[in-house]
């Protein structure tokens, strides 16, 4: 955290004196206002200037000769992430009065998913830490956060911090892992439906088989009430096969092609998000390397400037005080580049990360509609399923009855009386 600076302020004072004395134009604010804002500057040694809470629409700074403070506005400086106002209604829900810097969540895992030198790291002097050009809280620092959904396991919670990719040396970022599932959720979506294709398929053999079995001629001469429960057994197939053509056509309609057809357009539609958040980072990563640039930019002129001061100090030329104005000059203007680029930063961080919230939420929305889709299509396949059974059950119905009516004495009377030749038994010869 910040430090006293008592030196510097002390220093800037005697500066802004030699400059009034010099014929300068610097301007110095007074009152209460002044000393609230003195009390809470802060030091920044390796840029040599120490940032004052202002109001955002302060755009001069001003800076001092010998004390190696340049002040500047401490909310332009600092990389926070706080989103621009707009109406309530155009952010989801959980954005509403929430500050995004204490919603990245994902430092919490940094270490263990970058590892302790990861280049992509750089620390300010205040509590945050950046790591792939995104501004989180420093884990050692970092104060204790809310879920934006707290015990949902929501995807706007987890996916804020880049993952090592296991396959390779570079990162992939946490959007990228949820548009993975979201991928393979479609592709499992599709495998099932293939699934359900080849039990049709089966189901259509099974049913011819069954019909063609229905029209064979073994024991066709069986006659009596065995005869006729026999004759009910092939054509109790003939009504099975019928049932599981039905079955299989309710499984194409109802299941298979539901299955197939869903979110058509489905992997095209992700493209679009990923693309959309894509750009997002890519402007996000500008915007920080223009940060980091405008940051270089004021150490040259407050090294340059400080430079010219030294040499006003021991007057080893007359063209060194008017060499000192341009130098003020330049500081001034590369600390308002490094301002304007800085809110710049936090204006495109601020839109990356509700996009990042608004867009995962949708995600997290379609992940359960189709787990939804899919339990409810299979539950409309055991209900088939069920229906065929009772539908077969019925088929054999008519055979139990047959069967229970097989009575071998009245099938031989019926047989005998068909087919005696004659009742007179034979006797013995007589002599």
């Amino acid at each position: 955290m910040a430090r006293g600076c008592a030196s510097p302020l002390a220093s800037s004072s005697r500066c802004c004196r030699s400059r009034t004395a010099a014929g300068g134009k610097a301007r110095r604010r007074t009152g209460s206002a002044d000393g609230s804002r003195r009390a809470t500057c802060s030091c920044w040694r390796n840029l040599g200037w120490s940032p004052l809470r202002q109001e955002r629409k302060a755009r001069l700074s001003f800076f001092h000769l010998a004390g190696k403070a340049t002040c500047l506005p401490r909310a332009a400086v600092t990389m926070s992430t706080r989103p621009p106002m707009r109406p309530p209604g155009s952010v989801p829900a959980v954005l509403r009065g929430f500050q995004p810097a204490l919603a990245l969540t994902g430092a919490l895992c940094l270490q263990q998913n970058l590892g302790p030198s990861s280049p992509g790291r750089k620390q300010n002097k205040e509590s945050t830490i950046t790591i792939n050009c995104v501004t989180f809280p420093h884990p050692d620092t970092m104060p204790e956060q809310q879920l934006l959904k707290p015990t949902e396991w929501s995807y706007c919670d987890y996916f804020w911090a880049d993952k090592k990719d296991p396959q390779g040396n570079g990162n992939v970022a946490g959007f990228e892992l949820l548009l993975q599932k979201q991928l393979k959720g479609k592709q499992m979506q599709k495998e099932m439906s293939e699934f359900i294709r080849e039990r049709i398929k089966i189901e259509e053999e099974y049913a011819k088989n069954l019909a063609k079995l229905s029209q064979n001629s073994l024991a066709a001469q069986e006659e009596g009430s065995l005869g006729e429960a026999w004759a009910q057994v092939k054509k109790s197939l003939a009504d099975e096969a019928e049932v599981h053509l039905k079955f299989s056509a309710k499984l194409h309609s109802e299941v298979e092609k539901p299955l197939m057809n869903f979110r058509e357009n489905f992997k095209k539609d992700l493209k679009k998000c990923d693309h959309h958040i894509a750009d997002l980072r890519k402007q996000l990563a500008s915007r920080y390397a223009s940060v980091e640039k405008a940051r270089k930019a004021l150490t040259e002129r407050q090294r340059d400037l400080e430079m010219k001061t030294q040499q006003l100090e021991i007057k080893l030329s007359n063209k060194t005080e008017e060499d000192i104005k341009k130098a003020r000059r330049k500081s001034t203007q590369a600390g308002d580049d490094l301002m304007r680029c800085v809110d710049l930063y936090n204006q495109a961080q601020s839109k990356w990360f509700e996009e990042m919230v608004t867009t995962t939420l949708e995600l997290e929305r379609l992940e359960v509609e189709r787990v939804e889709m899919i339990r409810q299509h299979l539950c409309q396949y055991t209900q088939l399923r069920h229906e065929t059974d009772m539908f077969n059950q019925s088929t054999v119905e008519p055979v139990d009855q047959l069967l229970r009516k097989v009575d071998p004495t009245k099938d031989r009377e019926l047989w005998v009386r068909e087919h005696k030749t004659g009742n007179i038994r034979p006797v013995d010869m007589e002599i």
